[in-house]
């Protein structure tokens, strides 16, 4: 699915649609008590027209199959609204009419086309595999079977009750996602991309190699409001590497840059990515908890990607931006505020004031809609360009609220699946036996896991599997539930720069025109964060005890910074004498695996 270009205003249908979807999910975000049966199978049907009908289509059986699934879909989900009384008394069990059957594998299979046509072909593959256990499971030999489960039971727990397609994880979609997901399609349609720039030139354009930590720092900021890789890469990226490239930058290293820092996106409190909120959810913590966490290792991780890029520039001769390039504090202070007020709203409002997440976005949303009104070029109100914004954001806005809906109502079959037959129980044992007991050995299996579903599932999506599996295990070798779930969370991110995946490094190496795999090699070596700094807060548990234990906390960010500086010089600055850079490695991973803190 392709985001509206925010160049071209949208059709008046697109428009219709899209202020139903999004006037439909503000509505639940502000009335409460809808019940789940109603509010979740309404999300449901709000995404699929933008998921079956305002796509491209490869061929016409392409588009009637979209067609009848859309429509079945809406049948479907309003047969649920109107007669949810009734289903209520069926205790979560087919009536065993023909039509509930006819019912419940269609909306299965409506929900496994959305996910494939949404994202990519693996999950619902994985979805269809935990429905076939569910179905057939008893059959197989040991421990990994089940003793078997009625058919009316199984698809009724799936269709008809608070599991499967309307469980906890769609309900978080729409009281926790959705409205981050609004605020930033409304930061993404007005003059934020041009405070973003101009605060980021002016404080770190005149270092060595600023155009490169322009990047860096342009990218944090944005992170914090989008929490989005990919927002980041299309709407950062296509100023900044272009912009590198005219300094004299080598194309690879111009993708590169982009590549991680956008990366950080999904990592970078106050708005992570919706993973975290899914997250905060599962463990039973206030999302302000989550993002208070997180400060300190989103840090280190734009961090380690500034050494990174300093020590490249060093490589290549790279020099700072002339004096008369930079826009002045006056133009930074100017245009800074369409990003940084609605960041205020939402660190007072979250972290100090204790509101809602959604409540919070919701408030932060309607203040960047009004400085949408603001023409930046001509310096004056202008409705024309605010109604040109507006309709752009809530297209944008919609087609991001049809994309996690079809990847998290998918993911709900598969977690569906596990709480009807207990296989997540069962995995999380093979795990236990498969380490040894040992926790070191668990993380690795767990690595791979992610590594290996995060090649062709988005970030959420592979969280989501992974922790099912693994994170249960990981607890009971005794690390920490948060610290379980966010090792999970930051190594789903890797394939984002990790081949042969690595979506924005390829969406990076389209900007700049060049190859994919040299963008890769540098990308790995900027973004050493993503790799290590996970397995430091494991050795380092006060990394992640800001709240509770601040200056631990901060000697444990000093001690890994410290040994991911010396990592980076050994595998960037240290390119002309091996001997020291292996050394400056070797010093660089005891620095953060010995003696942990916490």
């Amino acid at each position: 699915m392709q985001s509206q270009d925010a160049g071209t205003r949208p059709g008046w249908v697109l428009l219709f649609c899209a202020a139903i979807t999004v006037g439909i999910h503000i509505w639940l975000i502000f009335t409460g008590l809808v019940p789940n049966l109603v509010s979740r199978p309404l999300h449901f049907a709000a995404a699929l027209p933008w998921i079956f009908l305002f796509v491209p289509y490869r061929n016409a059986i392409e588009r009637w199959i979209g067609y009848a699934a859309c429509g079945f879909g809406l049948i479907g989900a309003a047969y649920l609204i109107i007669g949810r009384k009734a289903i209520l008394d069926q205790y979560g069990s087919l009536d065993g009419s023909l039509w509930q059957f006819v019912l419940a594998f269609g909306l299965i299979a409506v929900a496994l086309e959305a996910a494939r046509r949404a994202v990519q072909p693996v999950l619902p593959a994985v979805a269809v595999l935990c429905l076939l256990y569910g179905f057939f499971g008893q059959h197989l030999p040991g421990t990994l079977g089940h003793p078997g489960l009625p058919i009316d039971y199984f698809l009724g727990s799936l269709v008809l009750a608070e599991g499967g397609l309307w469980g906890q994880l769609t309900g978080i979609s729409i009281d926790l996602i959705v409205p981050f997901m609004i605020l930033g399609a409304a930061v993404s349609a007005g003059e934020a991309g041009r405070g973003f720039m101009a605060l980021a030139t002016q404080m770190a354009g005149g270092y060595r190699a600023g155009a490169a930590k322009v990047s860096v720092l342009a990218s944090a900021l944005y992170g914090t409001i989008s929490g989005s890789a990919s927002a980041n890469v299309a709407s950062v990226g296509a100023i900044t590497i272009p912009g590198m490239i005219r300094m004299g930058y080598p194309r690879p290293l111009s993708a590169a840059v982009e590549a991680v820092a956008s990366t950080g996106g999904q990592i970078m409190p106050p708005v992570m990515g919706s993973a975290a909120f899914i997250m905060a959810e599962l463990i039973r913590k206030p999302y302000a908890d989550i993002a208070v966490a997180s400060i300190l290792p989103a840090v280190l991780f734009f961090f380690v990607a500034w050494v990174g890029v300093h020590y490249f520039a060093l490589r290549f001769g790279l020099k700072g931006l002339p004096a008369d390039q930079l826009p002045g504090w006056r133009q930074a202070s100017a245009t800074a505020p369409f990003f940084a007020v609605p960041l205020a709203i939402l660190i007072v409002m979250l972290l100090v004031l204790a509101y809602s997440p959604a409540y919070s976005a919701m408030m932060a949303t309607a203040i960047t809609v009004a400085m949408l009104l603001w023409d930046g070029p001509r310096r004056r109100l202008s409705p024309a360009v605010f109604a040109g914004r507006f309709a752009v954001a809530l297209v944008d806005a919609a087609r991001q609220i049809a994309l996690i809906a079809a990847i998290i109502i998918c993911s709900g079959l598969i977690v569906g699946v596990f709480h009807a037959t207990g296989l997540g129980v069962k995995i999380t044992g093979l795990i236990l036996d498969l380490s040894g007991g040992h926790l070191w050995a668990a993380l690795a299996l767990t690595a791979l896991a992610c590594i290996i579903l995060g090649m062709e599932l988005p970030t959420t999506a592979a969280y989501l599997i992974c922790v099912a599996v693994a994170g249960p295990a990981l607890v009971k070798l005794g690390l920490p539930e948060l610290h379980a779930h966010m090792f999970v969370f930051w190594y789903a991110l890797l394939c984002t720069i990790t081949p042969p995946v690595c979506g924005t490094v390829f969406v990076a190496a389209s900007i700049a025109g060049t190859p994919w795999l040299p963008v890769a090699g540098m990308a790995m070596r900027i973004g050493l964060g993503l790799f290590l700094i996970p397995l430091g807060f494991v050795a380092n548990p006060a990394l992640m005890m800001l709240a509770e234990a601040p200056w631990l906390a901060l000697a444990a960010t000093a001690k890994i910074g410290l040994g991911l500086t010396l990592l980076s010089y050994g595998l960037i600055g240290g390119a002309k004498n091996w001997l020291t850079g292996a050394a400056a490695g070797i010093a660089g991973a005891a620095m953060i695996f010995v003696y942990g803190i916490g």
